[in-house]
């Protein structure tokens, strides 16, 4: 199978969704810029036109508010925050609105829109443009939140995010950008909500995500020259949790460990030690970290 990389595969679910349907539609700030997105939208403008990717004025609240207003209305709009933290400034829109249409009108009006946060670290960027506040959105009932790692699941749960018929935050990071991995040149989707076991092991189970996923296998072959044998498990969506994999594999290592990008209180890491904990208490043979 060809190989790809993460930045590319993000392009190729976009190509592809934006050729065979006529919903889908891009907009936020910088999107025909590679210095905002790199090149994950690299001449998108100039295939379908500036009428479908739409680069906006610096104001996230009225941009997410447009997607929502569109999603509600039938299309298929994804919004995209080329800085996480800036973000912050739409959650009244993704949280109020966007994430309740579902329950204020009974399951018969939901709001289809996938909102595309970028993390960013390193390089130029300042306090205020490297924060990772994915765990914030854990919280919100109605939305869902995916952190893909590898170029497959790059393109694969950036698809099921834009055709799933509620509110999906898309969060990825710009260190895996130039990540490689094997990708089908057709359309498929990742389904939302189930991890992906990444490596077997009997001694250790480690959690992660995203960035920190990769990380994780890094540690595990670390543990491997030292004779500890480490399951990693990728989670690929933090919002719903893969509870059963993550139980599957506890119960068989006795261990527990998880990484994750973002704070550590009430974050990603603490919630999962929490599941564990009271799903599968009995099995730990030692502390949590």
């Amino acid at each position: 199978m060809r190989e790809i990389s993460y930045s590319q595969a993000i392009r190729e679910a976009f190509v592809e969704l934006l050729r065979t349907d006529s919903r889908v539609f891009i907009l936020g700030q910088g999107v025909w810029s590679p210095w905002y997105v790199g090149t994950s939208m690299k001449d998108l403008d100039k295939e379908f036109g500036r009428g479908r990717i739409i680069d906006t004025p610096v104001s996230e609240a009225a941009t997410t508010g447009a997607a929502v207003g569109a999603a509600i209305a039938g299309m298929r709009p994804v919004v995209i925050h080329p800085r996480m933290d800036f973000m912050l400034l739409a959650v009244e829109q993704i949280v109020s609105q966007a994430a309740n249409w579902h329950f204020m009108f009974g399951g018969r009006v939901n709001a289809p829109v996938t909102i595309r946060a970028i993390i960013n670290r390193g390089g130029e960027q300042g306090a205020q443009h490297s924060q990772s506040v994915h765990a914030w959105f854990m919280h919100v009932p109605g939305l869902k939140v995916v952190m893909p790692a590898t170029p497959y699941d790059a393109k694969g749960l950036l698809v099921a995010s834009i055709l799933d018929g509620n509110p999906v935050l898309y969060v990825d990071d710009r260190w895996l950008y130039n990540e490689v991995g094997e990708v089908p040149e057709d359309l498929y989707s990742v389904p939302i909500g189930k991890a992906a076991l990444r490596r077997e092991g009997t001694d250790l189970t480690i959690v992660g995500s995203s960035y920190m996923a990769l990380q994780a296998i890094i540690a595990a072959e670390a543990l491997a020259e030292n004779g500890i044998s480490a399951e990693v498990i990728d989670l690929r969506t933090i919002k719903p949790l893969d509870d059963a994999l993550i139980i599957q594999s506890v119960r068989k290592t006795g261990r527990l460990l998880v990484t994750d990008g973002g704070g550590t209180t009430c974050g990603v890491a603490a919630e999962v030690i929490a599941r564990v904990t009271i799903q599968a208490l009995e099995s730990l043979r030692g502390p949590v970290a």
